[in-house]
């Protein structure tokens, strides 16, 4: 089974199982043309994290890049920065690792040869694909920087169904299928990074490595363990808002807006502090056992005030699960983007791939423990999830949505094991999100009280209870 936003990439991964190909390949034949087709979601420019289950064991893979060594949080706040820029600054772009989490992906366990897994996404690129309508309507809303800058992209989708070509991603894909991280870090794509940057991004830089399996963030909650990447993702929010739901114990109706309310709440009481406490060295573990002690700040009768101590974000998430040649089940669940919808709204020069601006989660408070600084990962809001019972695959799950992903993925996890719903009854539930004023990724950090977004088919006793 595949499950993408995208018809073409959800195609290269079922024909990936059907040449003998294991959910590994899938995932990475999907991702690979959602990198072609989907640049206002993801892309090779931006970041990736993944959990593998197979063989009754978890596997998480951390791919997010750091920042350059020419990384200077005084700079910016001498320039008059109070928050690291959102878009049009080569200082908001991390190295990329979504190369690299496709090589470590493959090399662990991928089955078929890279060449044959990303042959849909190449041909793609190469001949071109029909542009989506959310791909020409991301372009629609792009600013007169941003339309000049990704102008390979706005020059052909124009319309629905136009044809768009991407030559240089094609480039990228045949380099990369050898294996060799060299031809992507240290080929074209390096270069016109290293020059996009003027002295931001050094050598060492890009010839570090920054895939790296780490151990998966579990916990218990509603009769199943979820498991999640630790810190500098936060991950921990989708277990720790789990378990006190679990321990408070939810109405048996979801439309009961009680229902509804202490979700919120919960989710309020595990990450009203998310922006003080994330950070690349902070301890998940940690962090979940310190929000299993805030059931007192859950108020079943009325909706707490917690201001924050201090245009919603676009990724694309995937997951896959089926049997390879060798008869093992495995699943995967990998999430991949650029952070805010194109990213950073810079483009390499030499190949069109658009780069992130994930560095938009460092702090610029001096002292911070996320504050921008040389070689660091920044608070990363991708957060996959998988679920197993008794060690046995029970799920895998996960969402676009940058600050909203643990609430999006809390009521995910409630109605699919609390409540025992079907997959296809919990996805077509309406869900709430909290919103700040204005990105997406300021929930924690606009300075006021989230408000609250219902989606058109949720219960209508939602909004009146």
């Amino acid at each position: 089974m595949v499950a993408s936003a995208d018809h073409l990439a959800t195609s290269a991964g079922t024909s990936t199982f059907e040449r003998g190909g294991n959910a590994a390949d899938a995932a990475l034949a999907t991702n690979a043309v959602m990198a072609v087709t989907s640049p206002h979601l993801c892309g090779i420019g931006g970041d990736l994290l993944a959990l593998v289950h197979v063989g009754g064991e978890v596997y998480a893979l951390n791919a997010s890049g750091r920042a350059g060594s020419g990384a200077d949080p005084e700079q910016l706040r001498s320039e008059g920065f109070e928050e690291m820029p959102f878009r049009h600054d080569i200082r908001t772009v991390t190295v990329p690792g979504c190369i690299d989490g496709w090589l470590a992906l493959h090399q662990r366990f991928g089955t078929l040869p890279l060449d044959v897994i990303f042959e849909p996404a190449h041909r793609l690129a190469r001949d071109g694909f029909p542009a989506s309508p959310l791909l020409v309507g991301s372009i629609e809303m792009l600013d007169d920087e941003g339309r000049r800058s990704l102008s390979e992209l706005a020059d052909q989708a124009t319309r629905s169904g136009a044809r768009v070509r991407r030559p240089g991603v094609a480039r990228v894909l045949s380099q990369v299928a050898s294996g060799d991280r060299a031809a992507f870090y240290g080929g074209e794509f390096g270069e016109g990074l290293h020059a996009l940057g003027g002295g931001f991004f050094d050598d060492g830089d890009l010839s570090t490595e920054i895939a790296e399996w780490v151990d998966p963030l579990s916990a218990s909650a509603f009769g199943v363990d979820i498991h999640t990447i630790g810190p500098n993702s936060q991950g921990y929010l989708i277990l720790a808002a789990s378990r006190l739901a679990d321990r408070l114990g939810l109405p048996e109706d979801p439309d009961d807006p009680a229902w509804a309310h202490l979700l919120i709440e919960v989710a309020t009481a595990a990450g009203h502090d998310r922006d003080d406490v994330l950070h690349e060295g902070a301890d998940g573990i940690s962090l979940v056992e310190a929000i299993d002690g805030r059931l007192d700040l859950v108020d079943p009768s009325r909706a707490s005030v917690r201001t924050p101590p201090t245009n919603d974000g676009d990724t694309t998430y995937l997951c896959t699960a089926g049997r390879g040649s060798d008869g093992r089940l495995m699943g995967v669940s990998l999430i991949q983007s650029n952070a805010s919808g194109f990213g950073s709204h810079i483009v390499e020069p030499n190949t069109g791939i658009n780069l992130h601006n994930r560095g938009l989660g460092f702090s610029l408070d001096k002292g911070h423990p996320a504050e921008f600084g040389p070689g660091r990962r920044p608070p990363h809001t991708l957060s996959p999830a998988l679920a197993t019972r008794d060690r046995d695959l029970a799920a895998v799950f996960g969402t676009m949505g940058g600050d909203a992903q643990p609430q999006i993925l809390l009521q995910i996890a409630a109605r699919l094991f609390h409540h025992r719903h079907s997959v296809g009854r919990a996805i077509d539930a309406g869900r709430w999100a909290l919103r700040g004023p204005a990105t997406g990724f300021d929930t924690w950090s606009g300075g006021e009280p989230p408000v609250v977004s219902i989606e058109g088919q949720a219960s209508a006793r939602w909004q009146t209870g």
